[in-house]
């Protein structure tokens, strides 16, 4: 676990492990593209420890005034990022990816679709969490995370305590949290777990019942052509 400094941020982490995947098939000349000309734009300063060692808190209110500030946790091909930001202008969006694949595709639906009031971070969330301020986000995201089906490796799940305490920390009070996903198991961990994290339930719901502005993701509509049912799940964290 990171220590806490005096002031409640985080200390310097100790050295974590993260486990996935950060390469995948060759990137296409496009995707090499839009990385080398794009990326710099939206990518977040000061995030990773060797860019910030002292851990100093960023300020939201300098990346997008004073929009409220959403959260998506592994944002995939980032189909659902580029539709939040389109659709809600008036809010600004932090996506964090560490698949270069997927941060690739997502650069070139931001070029396609010109949204500007987002950023991301092409790495760990967990280092994101630690110079967030408490209480800057506004609402989270949790689209078919990595399900990491065997019993032995569940621990490597989001939502176990070492993400869902910071995740806890950075979100305000009655803050939306919504998870997506198509394991059973994926949800009984999750209704077990993020509730002790400081969250509530408000709604839970399978196939038909996704929130009004959801997007089906391209893992979504496999999980469908493979036969696995959707389940969507809707907390709020406590005041």
């Amino acid at each position: 676990m990171t220590d806490v400094t005096q002031e409640g941020m985080p200390a310097v982490p100790e050295r974590r492990n993260f486990y996935g995947r950060v390469h995948g098939k060759t990137l296409r000349a496009s995707q090499k593209q839009y990385l080398a000309e794009d990326l710099g734009k939206v990518r977040l300063a000061g995030i990773t420890v060797e860019e910030n060692p002292g851990r100093s808190p960023i300020d939201p209110v300098a990346l997008f005034g004073e929009r409220p500030l959403w959260l998506e946790v592994g944002f995939g091909g980032g189909e659902h990022l580029v539709h939040m930001a389109a659709r809600y202008p008036r809010i600004g969006i932090i996506g964090c990816e560490p698949f270069v694949n997927g941060v690739a595709m997502l650069l070139g639906k931001i070029r396609a679709a010109g949204v500007d009031n987002l950023a991301i971070h092409p790495g760990d969330v967990r280092d994101l969490f630690d110079v967030l301020p408490d209480a800057s986000v506004a609402k989270a995201f949790l689209n078919y995370p990595d399900p990491w089906p065997k019993a032995r490796h569940h621990r490597r799940r989001f939502v176990t305590p070492g993400y869902l305490v910071a995740l806890a920390r950075v979100m305000a009070p009655g803050a939306e949290f919504r998870v997506a996903t198509d394991i059973p198991d994926y949800v009984r961990q999750t209704l077990e777990e993020v509730p002790k994290a400081g969250f509530d339930i408000v709604a839970q719901a399978g196939a038909g019942g996704a929130w009004e502005d959801w997007l089906s993701t391209r893992y979504e509509q496999k999980a469908l052509r493979e036969g696995r049912a959707p389940h969507y799940l809707t907390f709020r964290r406590k005041g």
